[in-house]
C-alpha cells in the first residue's frame, strides 16, 4: 500500500478523536505561530494539517492567508466539512509534501506537526527540506514538530524517526537558523503519553 492510500484508509476508518495525535487545540503551535506571524495577512502553511483544528484557531485569531496541505483527500474534506463556510477562506492542497508544487518564496510561516518524523528515507527528508527552502520567504519561519528522543518508534502503523533539537536541525542545515526548541508531553485520546519536540528555525 502506498503512503497516500495508507493515510486515506486511516482517515476513512477512524474518527478524528480516535487517532493518537488528536488534540482539541494545538496551543503550543498556535503560540509559536502568533509570535512570528504578526501581520494578520501573513502567509501560513500547515503541512499535514489533516483534521487538525489549528486552522479553526488561526481563523478565529484573524489570520487571512492560510494554506492547509495534507496527503489525504479524506482528511481535507473532513476539515472543510467541520469548518463550514469559513473553509472558503482557506487554500486547501492535497498532496505529498515532498512532491507538491508550491509557490516560490511565498510563505511567511511553515508549520508541521508530526509529518517530518514519518520520513524514514534520507531522500524524502532532503526533498522536504528543499521544499521548505523553496516555498518560505527569506527570513521566514519554519516550525517543525516531531517525536522527541523518548517518543514512540511507530505511529499510525508506520515507523518514525525520533529527534532531539540538534539532530533535527542537522537535517535542515545551516540555512535554517535554530531559534528555539522545546519538548511537550502529549496525552493521547487513549490516555498514553507521547513526547513531542518543537523546533523553530528562521531561514537565513
Amino acid at each position: 500500500m502506498d503512503t497516500q492510500s495508507h493515510w486515506e484508509k486511516i482517515y476513512i476508518e477512524k474518527a478524528p478523536t480516535a487517532v493518537s495525535w488528536d488534540r482539541p487545540h494545538l496551543e503550543t503551535s498556535l503560540a509559536l505561530i502568533e509570535r512570528v506571524a504578526v501581520p494578520k495577512n501573513s502567509a501560513i502553511i500547515d503541512v499535514g494539517g489533516g483534521e487538525s483544528t489549528l486552522v479553526d484557531d488561526l481563523l478565529a485569531h484573524g489570520y487571512e492567508n492560510i494554506t492547509v496541505l495534507d496527503i489525504s483527500h479524506r482528511a481535507i474534506e473532513e476539515n472543510k466539512r467541520r469548518l463550514g463556510s469559513p473553509a472558503e477562506r482557506v487554500h486547501w492542497l492535497v498532496g505529498d509534501i515532498t512532491k507538491a508544487e508550491l509557490p516560490n518564496s511565498f510563505y511567511d510561516v511553515w508549520h508541521d506537526r508530526a509529518v517530518f518524523h514519518f520520513l524514514t528515507h534520507q531522500s524524502h527528508r532532503v526533498a522536504y527540506v528543499r521544499q521548505a527552502a523553496h516555498a518560505v520567504k527569506p527570513r521566514g519561519h519554519v516550525i517543525v514538530t516531531t517525536f522527541g528522543p523518548n517518543g514512540p518508534t511507530k505511529c499510525g502503523g508506520l515507523d518514525v524517526v525520533r529527534y532531539d533539537a540538534e539532530s533535527l536541525h542537522r537535517e535542515f542545515g545551516v540555512h535554517f537558523r535554530l531559534l528555539e526548541s522545546l519538548k511537550e508531553l502529549h496525552r493521547t485520546p487513549f490516555g498514553t503519553i507521547q513526547q513531542f519536540l518543537y523546533c523553530h528555525c528562521k531561514i537565513e
